[in-house]
């Protein structure tokens, strides 16, 4: 038990945690001294013009048919922006709790995720749709909560490539069809895909956005199980 036990020392994983959550917020800063909201815009730009280029500009038109139904929206809402990564979080500390085998691979490959966004949003800072004109920011609209206000002192504005909600629901779902039960092992796939559909409701990424969330995520995983 000493062995196993000093594998699973909470204090480590609050330290790692934590300091992933400084270096975020680091680039953040960073990013932000360097006047990286005009750079962002012009990337945003030309996320969409790929995007139009490629023929999946398809954000409006599926955030326009999700406005049909605010009450449904303000729930969508509030999976944006605690349920995606409190899911993760809540899963991985379930497996530490445990002392599950696979919680250090699964725990590697989120904080790959984190570590492997951070130089493409310093370097390529991209401005959320909801900042565009033809989009809604539905959080701000419908749930009447602000996330350029105070809050923004604790996450990035600037960080919309690569979705890393979209990241973190692929290490999620690998790890729940890994540990999980059998109904959770069958639904599991879907979650991908539908945290990419709230990211893109909401008006918080692109299509391009959720893709490269989606490359992230499997990369982290590949990488975590070579590593093990």
């Amino acid at each position: 038990m000493g062995r196993e036990g000093s594998r699973f020392s909470g204090r480590r994983e609050v330290a790692i945690g934590l300091g992933a959550y400084a270096l975020y917020l680091g680039v953040r800063h960073v990013k932000m001294r360097c006047g990286a909201r005009e750079r962002a815009a012009r990337n945003a730009e030309r996320v969409v013009a790929l995007e139009e280029r490629l023929g999946i500009h398809v954000e409006p038109a599926l955030q326009r048919a999700a406005l049909r139904w605010r009450r449904p929206m303000a729930v969508v809402n509030v999976a944006y922006v605690t349920l995606n990564v409190g899911l993760t979080i809540g899963w991985l500390i379930r497996l530490f709790r445990r002392r599950d085998r696979d919680f250090h691979r699964f725990r590697r490959a989120a904080l790959l995720c984190t570590l492997g966004a951070q130089p493409v949003f310093l370097l390529f800072p991209v401005a959320p749709p909801r900042t565009l004109e033809g989009f809604v920011d539905t959080i701000a609209e419908v749930s009447g909560f602000d996330l350029d206000g105070l809050v923004a002192e604790f996450y990035d504005p600037l960080a919309a490539m690569p979705s890393i909600h979209v990241a973190y629901a692929m290490v999620t779902a690998s790890g729940i069809r890994a540990t999980g039960g059998p109904w959770a092992q069958r639904l599991a796939p879907a979650y991908p895909p539908l945290v990419a559909l709230v990211v893109i409701v909401t008006a918080n990424h692109y299509v391009l956005d959720a893709v490269g969330g989606a490359a992230l995520g499997r990369l982290a995983l590949r990488a975590a199980r070579l590593s093990a």
